[in-house]
């Protein structure tokens, strides 16, 4: 039998409520019912970054994350880092480093980047890739994705600003 009733959601600033088992990931309710693409299907496993989110601040794989561990905590995907008009700096560097080709990693990248910055403002290269040891990117744009967590940290230091 299947726990199907409401569940309280918190995502990107805004109130929802959805109706779903509480076994359902995470995942599938931010893509399905709330339509949002930011995180993406990857592995199903939680082992490969494409479908990270912020929960409560901490970068989280919402495939493995069941809707019920998620109510009433503050989630953050893609969409709610910043807008077109006033990207967030992670989001910004990302693009100034050209640190996408195919882009299906790039929203776990930045968000496991947003959550190592909001800890640890001035994170050295093998802090940078430790953080993102397990998010996977098939292209190969490493080298750039690492220049842009160093550029973001840059500049939210500069600012004088947290992730």
């Amino acid at each position: 039998m299947r726990d199907t009733r409401s569940y309280r959601l918190y995502v990107n600033g805004s109130g929802h409520a959805v109706e779903a088992a509480g076994n359902t990931a995470l995942l599938h309710i931010l893509r399905n019912d709330l339509e949002l693409n930011g995180p993406k299907y990857g592995c199903g496993l939680g082992e490969c970054g494409a479908c990270t989110v912020l929960i409560d601040g901490v970068a989280a794989r919402s495939c493995v994350l069941p809707l019920r561990l998620a109510e009433g905590r503050e989630i953050v995907t893609l969409e709610g880092l910043g807008t077109p008009q006033a990207l967030h700096p992670v989001q910004q560097a990302f693009i100034e480093a050209e640190a996408a080709q195919c882009g299906y990693c790039t929203n776990g990248m930045i968000l496991t980047v947003t959550a190592l910055l909001r800890r640890e403002p001035d994170p050295d290269d093998a802090m940078i890739r430790n953080e993102l040891r397990y998010n996977l990117c098939r292209c190969g744009t490493h080298v750039e994705i690492l220049r842009a967590a160093r550029l973001a940290a840059e500049r939210l230091r500069d600012a004088g600003a947290r992730a």
